[in-house]
C-alpha cells in the first residue's frame, strides 16, 4: 500500500467515503455554498486622512509602492513579480521603479529566500515573494536555519531584519492540495521570525509596511481568496499597524472567538448567528500576528467570558490553535466554564471537491459554540 505523508491510503478512505455520501445527501445549493462567507469591511480611520477604494491586492501594491518610494535600498523579487505576479500584487511597480528594484527570479524558492538573506545582511530591504505558501517548504531551511538565527548566531553583530517574505495563503475555492494550504504553524515554533496574516485591505497595507520596516525577518501570509473579494476604503497615506497586537473586533460576554485571515469573517458571521439563534454574546478577536502572538488580549478576554473557541483552516493536529489553547488553559484554568473548542481543517491533505466539508465553516463553529455554552 503506497503511503501519503507517512500514512497509508487506508487512513483516508473512510473519511473520503463519508464525505462522498454526505455530499450526495445534501441539496446542491447547500453543497456549493457550505464554505461561503461574507467579507466585513472596516470603517476607515478618519485620522489617517484621504482614502481610496482598494481591494486587498491593490492595498498591498500601494504598501510596496510606499516602501520603494521611501527606502532606496528596498527591492522586490520573486517568480513573475516583474509583470505583476499571478495575483497582480506588484503590477506597475517594475515600470515605475525599474528592473533593478523589481525583478523576476528563477523558479527556486530556496534561492529566492537565500538571495533575500544575502541582501538583508548587507543592509538592504528585501521583499521576497513566494508564489504560493504551499511552495514555501523548499525555502524552509533558509528561513528557519539561516534567517531566523542570523542575529542570534552572530551575537547581534549582524542581522537580516530587512527581509520580508510575502506569500499567498489559505483556501481559494479550487486550489486543492497544492494551492490552498495554511502553513503558519510550521513557522510558529521558530524564535527569530515574525509571522503575520491580515484580514482585509486596511490591515494588509498597515501590517505589510510594519513587516517591511520591522528589524526582524517576517513571514507575511496573504489570504488569497480575499485578494479581490475584500474591498474597503483604505487610507492612501503612509501608515503602519503594530505587530503582535490582536484586535478586539466585537465585544461580548459569553464566549471568546479567535481567528486570523479569512476565518475572522467566518467567525464574524458566527457571532451574529449565535446572538440571533442562541442568545449568546460573542467577543471576536483577530489575532493578526501569529508569532509572537498577543497572549495578553486573549487572556483578558477569556477571563471575562470563561469560554474560548479558536478556528483556523490548517489541520487540527499541530495547528496553532493548539498552542493558544495550551496557553489559555495554563493562564485561565480557574476562569474556564468548559473545555476550549477548536474548529479547524481535518487531518487530511487539502481536498478539491470536498473543500466545503474541509473548511471550518460557520455551521461547524456555531455548533461548537452551542456545545460550549451548554456544557
Amino acid at each position: 500500500m503506497a503511503s501519503i505523508t507517512g500514512l497509508t491510503c487506508k487512513t483516508f478512505a473512510p473519511i473520503s467515503l463519508f464525505l462522498r455520501s454526505l455530499r450526495k445527501s445534501l441539496p446542491k445549493n447547500l453543497v456549493r455554498n457550505a464554505s461561503a462567507f461574507t467579507f466585513h469591511p472596516q470603517d476607515p480611520d478618519k485620522s489617517l486622512g484621504e482614502t481610496a477604494k482598494m481591494n486587498l491586492f491593490q492595498s498591498l501594491t500601494n504598501a510596496m509602492d510606499i516602501a520603494l518610494a521611501t527606502d532606496q535600498t528596498a527591492v522586490i523579487f520573486g517568480e513573475d513579480v516583474a509583470f505583476g505576479g499571478v495575483f497582480r500584487c506588484t503590477v506597475g511597480l517594475a515600470d515605475k521603479y525599474g528592473k533593478d528594484r523589481v525583478f523576476n527570479t528563477p523558479l527556486c524558492e530556496q534561492g529566492i529566500v537565500g538571495f533575500g538573506i544575502g541582501m538583508a545582511s548587507v543592509g538592504a530591504t528585501a521583499i521576497a515573494e513566494i508564489q504560493f505558501a504551499d511552495y514555501i517548504y523548499p525555502a524552509y531551511d533558509q528561513i528557519v536555519n539561516e534567517a531566523a538565527k542570523f542575529r542570534y548566531r552572530s551575537g547581534n553583530q549582524f542581522n537580516v531584519g530587512g527581509l520580508t517574505v510575502r506569500s499567498p495563503w489559505g483556501a481559494v475555492g479550487h486550489g486543492a492540495l497544492y494551492h490552498s494550504q495554511s502553513p503558519e504553524a510550521a513557522f510558529a515554533s521558530c524564535p527569530g521570525l515574525k509571522v503575520v496574516i491580515p484580514r482585509g485591505p486596511t490591515q494588509a497595507k498597515g501590517l505589510l509596511l510594519s513587516c517591511i520596516r520591522d528589524r526582524n525577518p517576517c513571514i507575511y501570509f496573504e489570504p488569497k481568496v480575499l485578494y479581490r473579494a475584500a474591498v474597503e476604503e483604505v487610507p492612501v497615506q503612509d501608515y503602519m499597524i503594530p505587530l503582535s497586537q490582536a484586535e478586539v473586533i466585537l465585544e461580548g460576554n459569553d464566549i471568546t472567538l479567535v481567528g486570523w485571515g479569512t476565518q475572522v469573517h467566518v467567525l464574524w458571521e458566527v457571532a451574529e448567528l449565535a446572538k440571533e439563534k442562541l442568545g449568546v454574546s460573542c467577543e471576536l478577536i483577530d489575532l493578526q500576528t501569529i508569532l509572537p502572538w498577543d497572549e495578553e488580549t486573549v487572556v483578558k478576554s477569556v477571563q471575562k467570558t470563561g469560554r474560548l473557541l479558536i478556528a483556523h483552516e490548517a489541520p487540527l493536529t499541530g495547528g496553532f490553535a493548539a498552542e493558544i489553547a495550551s496557553t489559555i488553559q495554563e493562564q485561565c484554568f480557574l476562569h474556564l466554564e468548559c473545555p476550549i473548542q477548536r474548529v479547524c481543517g481535518w487531518d487530511t491533505p487539502f481536498p478539491h471537491i470536498f473543500e466545503p466539508f474541509y473548511l471550518p465553516d460557520k455551521w461547524r463553529c456555531l455548533e461548537a459554540i452551542r456545545k460550549a455554552v451548554n456544557y
